[in-house]
């Protein structure tokens, strides 16, 4: 059960996020001696009471394999894994089940587009469209993609700090030898919200297949797939509450029937002989062998969760906090440079404190009992883009406060006067 989270104040209800914390035991402890501030929500989210209790409730009840066995506990595993992957279409409004397939996260899922989708349909001459604020998540595997095939890797420019994509010049860069464009929603980095719809239904006009890296957006605002338009969509169970090791692929279903299989084994075949085997229909195809049942089912608990409180409140609260420590941060004015959109951005602000090392900054942080990010937060290419090694990063989310900023923002004094004296 989510905690009672509103308030009267007036005519209109408000969320009191505060309430919310009883729902995440991690959160009730010191760390250092120190209360823990966790703001390192980009690289994982914390999971409350409803998701531990799914994944105890299924070990202790209904573990067994799926599909496979005719007996009740995998009848029950079965209709438990199916059931998650029909809330997952729910969560992002795919048209049916049949385009929902797990993997074990966001790198997976893109990997396996840059093999199966890549191998098929890209060439020699052909270009692969990306941006320069990418996680090497969705770099990495088209960069090989690209060796396989001969094809060619384009980047669309960022605008400086501020970190904008150039969408002034989006049709140098957007053009019919493009075979795939695919981008990040929100960057881990920068906290862009990039116009993901926009981006592709210019590229629909073209023929250009999309991927939207939805790893930093699936748990933080509403994500629907028929209204972005894209034809591939890809997040992780652990950004959003969910466990670790369960993401999700969405396609769609014309284009995964199209798609050979990602992987050989048992559970995603008809029939096999010694010559040859024949599939299983899309997703069934792409999840060879035994799947993350337990992660399935954690997930489901978990978008039940954030559909609870309400994807549209988080993401008004994720940019609200975001921009107050963004003003916050602001005022040490001379000692501190600060990276991504002024205004609009998401619930994270990376930064640069005078000349001190990032993983300096957070090591000490940690000891005030604020736990942050230090380095290049896997965007090595936007780093040097910004003319950095690393940034710190600190990271919020709906269980996140204002009072938990200002005393970040008074250790990012403390710090300052440490180093300072150093």
């Amino acid at each position: 059960m989510i905690s009672e989270t509103l308030v009267q104040k007036g005519q209109e209800p408000k969320m009191d996020w505060s309430t919310l914390r009883a729902d995440f035991p991690i959160l009730d402890q010191h760390v250092h001696g120190q209360p823990l501030i966790y703001f390192d929500n980009a690289a994982t989210t914390q999971k409350p009471r409803t998701v531990l209790e799914a994944l105890r409730r299924y070990y202790e009840h209904d573990n067994a394999n799926v599909h496979r066995g005719i007996h009740e506990l995998s009848n029950r595993a079965t209709a438990a894994f199916e059931a998650a992957r029909a809330r997952a279409a729910q969560f992002i409004n795919a048209r049916s089940s049949e385009e929902i397939v797990f993997t074990r996260g966001t790198t997976e899922s893109i990997n396996l587009v840059a093999q199966t989708w890549g191998n098929k349909h890209l060439k020699p001459g052909d270009k692969i469209l990306l941006t320069e604020m990418e996680h090497h998540s969705n770099i990495v595997p088209w960069q090989l993609a690209a060796e396989r095939t001969g094809a060619q890797l384009l980047y669309l420019p960022i605008t400086g700090d501020a970190g904008l994509l150039d969408l002034n010049r989006l049709d140098e860069w957007l053009t019919r030898e493009v075979k795939l464009f695919a981008m990040t929603h929100i960057s881990n980095s920068l906290g862009t919200i990039n116009p993901v719809a926009d981006l592709c239904a210019r590229a629909r006009k073209l023929g250009i297949t999309t991927l939207v890296d939805a790893a930093q957006s699936a748990g933080h605002r509403p994500v629907d797939v028929q209204e972005i338009g894209c034809d591939f969509l890809a997040f992780s169970g652990h950004k959003m509450c969910g466990p670790t090791g369960i993401g999700v692929l969405y396609g769609r279903h014309e284009v995964l029937e199209s798609l050979p299989p990602y992987q050989g084994g048992g559970e995603m075949i008809l029939s096999v002989d010694f010559h040859q085997s024949t599939w299983k229909h899309a997703p069934h195809k792409f999840e060879a062998g035994t799947p993350d049942i337990s992660g399935a089912v954690g997930l489901h608990a978990a978008m039940d969760y954030l559909d609870g409180i309400g994807r549209p409140k988080i993401a008004e609260h994720d940019q609200e906090m975001g921009a107050y420590a963004y003003a916050k941060l602001a005022r040490f004015k001379n000692g501190i440079r600060l990276f991504g959109p002024h205004i609009g951005r998401a619930g994270l602000v990376s930064f640069l404190l005078n000349d001190v090392h990032a993983h300096d900054f957070v090591t000490v942080a940690d000891q005030r009992g604020v736990a942050l990010r230090g380095g290049h937060h896997c965007n090595q290419p936007l780093m040097r883009r910004l003319g950095v090694e690393s940034t710190a990063r600190a990271s919020f989310y709906f269980y996140n406060t204002h009072e938990e900023i200002d005393r970040f923002v008074e250790v990012v004094g403390e710090i300052e006067k440490f180093f300072a004296q150093v």
